[in-house]
């Protein structure tokens, strides 16, 4: 069918319908342009205003962002974590100053303890040196003193303790110089007469003093240093007898106090190390040399 074809009528419905279509599709887009329209102006607007105020971020939300990094970067320390860390700190201090007290008195306590639990050892005493010089409990006074109380018959316990307390008197020696001094004294005044003690120090240290006195002077002394010992108290030299006594010595202050006992077990370097150990002490507390 050709378009000549067509009737009037039919050519004018066609038009009429065209008309139409366009103005609706006119009227469709009259509203989008006009929201284009609106937010092109709002953008601009936006960008005149930020670029007025060069401070200002033109994104609030990247704004709340970088403070929620600001925050993130402090982490928890605010000011009240830092009085809590503070405070902490002060309570620590003060801590360790009271445990550092409680330790002080502890050990002033053990000091006085051990004084107070000190056996009385020792007393006056008048004796005769192994050059035939009186002796007495004085001369132990300003000098750290270790007394052994032996016979020079003694077939090898007594030469054994003097030789060992004479080792530790040597090296002592040479670390403070002569402030111990070394004391034999003899549970035998039958035999052991001031010559033949001095024949036997002879045989130990140099400065070994060697002690001796009657029977009745040398049991006092061995009373007030509570020493056994089983002479006879009528014995005479040409006597045969055993003598059994006690096997150690003593240690005592320059106070002439009573500080410690060696026995045989104990070793040179235990009396050395514990004698060391005293004049330290000493020292520490009467701010004193040795």
């Amino acid at each position: 069918m050709s378009a000549s074809s067509l009737s009037p009528a039919f050519s004018r419905a066609v038009a009429s319908s065209s008309r139409r279509t366009l103005s609706t599709s006119h009227a469709l887009l009259r509203p989008c342009a006009s929201a284009y329209s609106r937010a092109v102006a709002s953008r601009t607007l936006s960008r005149r205003h930020y670029s007025q105020d060069p401070k200002q971020s033109p994104n609030p939300t990247h704004q709340t962002s970088l403070g929620g990094r600001d925050k993130a970067a402090l982490g928890v320390f605010t000011p009240l974590t830092a009085a809590l860390f503070v405070a902490t700190g002060v309570g620590l201090y003060f801590y360790f100053q009271y445990e550092k007290e409680l330790l002080q008195e502890q050990r002033r306590k053990e000091r006085e303890d051990q004084a107070v639990g000190r056996p009385n050892v020792g007393g006056p005493f008048t004796l005769t040196t192994h050059k035939g010089e009186t002796f007495t409990e004085k001369d132990l006074l300003g000098k750290w003193s270790l007394i052994y109380f032996g016979f020079t018959n003694c077939p090898d316990i007594c030469p054994e303790e003097l030789d060992k307390m004479s080792a530790a008197v040597t090296k002592l020696d040479a670390e403070y110089g002569p402030i111990t001094q070394p004391i034999f004294i003899s549970v035998d005044p039958a035999r052991d007469s001031v010559p033949q003690v001095a024949r036997y120090v002879a045989e130990f240290h140099p400065r070994l003093v060697g002690l001796t006195g009657d029977y009745q002077t040398l049991k006092a002394t061995c009373k007030a240093y509570r020493v056994y010992f089983s002479t006879p108290p009528d014995a005479k030299a040409t006597d045969d007898y055993l003598v059994d006594h006690s096997i150690f010595f003593y240690f005592m202050g320059p106070d002439g106090k009573f500080v410690d006992a060696f026995g045989k077990a104990t070793t040179e370097a235990e009396v050395v190390e514990r004698v060391k150990k005293e004049i330290a002490r000493w020292e520490a507390e009467t701010g004193k040399k040795a």
